[in-house]
């Protein structure tokens, strides 16, 4: 669907959490009518919205990834950008970006995983960007995280890159895939909100495949099966959130898996 429907998604998993305060009185009125309900915000369906407008447009943004760019790479329609999600019994506002960092003020939000959390993080920026064009912002890359950090608001929105969850070890007998091991956790408990997903790279093998052997426990293992290791690997990961994150403090979510877009 591309990167604003991706990041879309997380948007209203916060929504969920950090309720919007602002937008229009319509939308809002609406919003509270509807909220005495009971609504589950994740069960619904993706509606197409001729009067839609996009949340932002890929040439407007200046920091945009060339692979995120769908028009400039040659799609040729734009019907994908009118979709919307509504969710079964209740109505979303349409996302406001001002509202929102004003909502997070001086709050850290980490995505952590594979091209699915880039491709969030990217949309995310993109839109937040288009919100508030003229509002000072910082761009860094540093030790495999990138940071888009809003001055004026004290927000910063980071992407940790990190497939597997658990640690690839560089040792004597090659890279090893280390289903019961995390060492990247003290950065994420520098954040406010994290969005955790992994599954693709488990799949990958020959060249594309990260890792030369498996280790589960004191066993080292020149392979094994795909899914078991991804479910040990989460057992680790839930483990992990369980022991250091306090629910009051931290708020975590985990992504389900996205459809292939090798194409």
């Amino acid at each position: 669907m591309g990167a604003l429907t991706t990041a879309l998604l997380v948007m209203m998993v916060m929504v969920s959490v950090f309720p919007p305060i602002f937008g229009e009185e319509k939308e809002i009125m609406r919003t509270r009518k509807m909220s005495r309900r009971k609504c589950n915000i994740y069960k619904g369906r993706w509606v197409y919205d001729a009067h839609s407008n996009p949340l932002y447009n890929s040439r407007d943004c200046p920091f945009i990834e060339k692979v995120f760019d769908c028009q400039k790479n040659g799609r040729p329609d734009q019907t994908y950008l009118k979709f919307r999600w509504q969710p079964t019994d209740c109505d979303l506002p349409r996302f406001d970006g001002r509202s929102f960092l004003q909502k997070l003020r001086g709050k850290r939000i980490m995505f952590v995983g594979d091209s699915l959390g880039l491709n969030q993080w990217q949309s995310l920026t993109c839109m937040l960007h288009k919100a508030i064009p003229r509002s000072r912002f910082t761009l860094t890359r540093t030790g495999g995280i990138s940071t888009f950090s809003f001055d004026e608001y004290n927000v910063k929105i980071s992407l940790a890159r990190n497939a597997f969850l658990v640690d690839i070890l560089s040792t004597k007998i090659g890279h090893v895939l280390n289903l019961n091991s995390i060492s990247n956790g003290k950065i994420w408990l520098q954040n406010d909100i994290l969005i955790f997903d992994s599954w693709h790279w488990w799949i990958h093998t020959g060249r594309q495949q990260a890792w030369d052997y498996i280790q589960d426990g004191k066993k080292i293992y020149k392979d094994m099966n795909r899914l078991i290791a991804f479910e040990k690997a989460l057992r680790t990961w839930a483990r992990w959130v369980q022991y250091h994150i306090d629910p009051n403090k931290i708020k975590v979510f985990f992504q389900e898996t996205s459809p292939f877009h090798i194409e």
